[in-house]
């Protein structure tokens, strides 16, 4: 006779709740807090009597990475508020950095609006008053694109050259010395740059004052940018591409050239594009070297030559509201020049970037 032992242990349907389960935040919980935070800021500066918005807004930074410390801790635990007190840095860091610059940009489009259209664009100052209305940016327009070409011309493929040497020849104390002058040259103000110019072209070697004078000044602020950017996009190529090359027998120099360059070129690229924009608003070589002038002077090496950071100086120095309006508008087509220079630096790093298959 058999015995069928059936278990006596209740089944047991509900489940127990798991230990590493917590109570945890709505993801609008931040979003709140921040407008909380901007209202509470507002609402003690006003208070308290400060006029600076600049007051209000830190106030409120403090108050929402605060709030979102204690609340977390209150709600998820202090690891998990640790956590979101770096998060809220990130964040108030961000909007730090990009209220000035919408600011910035908001200043610049408005003002600089007024009188920037065609006939500014396409006409100089040539027998305008700087205290009259009217007269254009032509001349400074055209003068900013030869110099910066013509810098660009200079260090862009000394600057690539070095920096090759640097990554992939470079050994030694000649290495070390290389790299020890890029740095000082890194940290040279744009004003003993162009003192450098005038003091070996112009008056050592007697040649006057010329756009390809104020190029040269501005090569030198631009190489070390080039060599730095480019050095670090060629150490960033995987050596297996460097190693797998030399294995088929493929000489160094090609190697470089067919390898090396085309996997970088969007890098190198961008950083060419960022030094360019680097040289472009400075003004204290071209004022040493270039002078300035209201006739239009295609020929940048022989005469004076205007620049659009010398006529954004030179006419806000006047202080008359047309000069002004004239100064803002020169000061947008600057930031837009440099702007379609980026996108172009994109649309070429994009380009000749190496294409991957499947």
């Amino acid at each position: 006779m058999s015995h069928v032992v059936q278990d006596a242990r209740p089944d047991v349907s509900v489940k127990r709740p798991s230990s590493l389960s917590h109570a945890r935040l709505p993801r609008w919980a931040p979003a709140a807090l921040a407008v909380v935070s901007i209202a509470a800021g507002c609402g003690i500066g006003l208070a308290a009597g400060w006029h600076s918005r600049i007051q209000w807004g830190l106030l409120a930074a403090v108050l929402f990475v605060a709030g979102n410390y204690l609340v977390t801790a209150k709600v998820e635990g202090r690891r998990q508020a640790k956590d979101r007190v770096a998060t809220s840095l990130v964040w108030v860091c961000f909007v730090l950095a990009v209220v000035p610059l919408l600011s910035l940009a908001w200043v610049t489009l408005s003002k600089g609006l007024e009188v920037l259209d065609p006939y500014f664009l396409s006409h100089s100052m040539n027998g305008v008053l700087d205290a009259d209305a009217g007269g254009g940016i032509y001349h400074a327009l055209l003068g900013t694109i030869e110099q910066v070409a013509i810098a660009a011309v200079i260090a862009a493929p000394i600057g690539m050259l070095t920096a090759i040497y640097l990554v992939e020849y470079g050994r030694g104390r000649l290495a070390q010395a290389v790299t020890f002058f890029v740095d000082v040259m890194t940290g040279v103000p744009s004003i003993v740059a162009g003192l450098f110019i005038l003091a070996t072209w112009n008056l050592m070697l007697g040649f006057g004052p010329s756009g390809f004078a104020g190029s040269m000044a501005l090569a030198i602020l631009m190489m070390p940018v080039v060599v730095r950017s480019t050095e670090e996009m060629l150490k960033l190529v995987p050596n297996e591409l460097r190693e797998a090359s030399l294995a088929l027998g493929v000489p160094k120099w090609r190697t470089i050239l067919k390898v090396v360059l085309p996997t970088a070129i969007g890098g190198i690229t961008t950083g060419v594009m960022l030094a360019v924009a680097r040289i472009t608003g400075e003004t204290a070589p071209v004022l040493l070297l270039v002078f300035g002038t209201k006739l239009i002077n295609p020929n940048p090496f022989e005469g004076a030559q205007a620049s659009l950071p010398l006529y954004v100086y030179e006419q806000y120095s006047v202080g008359t509201d047309a000069s002004e309006a004239r100064a803002w508008a020169a000061a947008l087509t600057l930031i837009a020049f440099v702007m379609i220079l980026n996108l172009v630096a994109r649309g070429i790093a994009r380009w000749k970037a190496p294409k991957t298959g499947r």
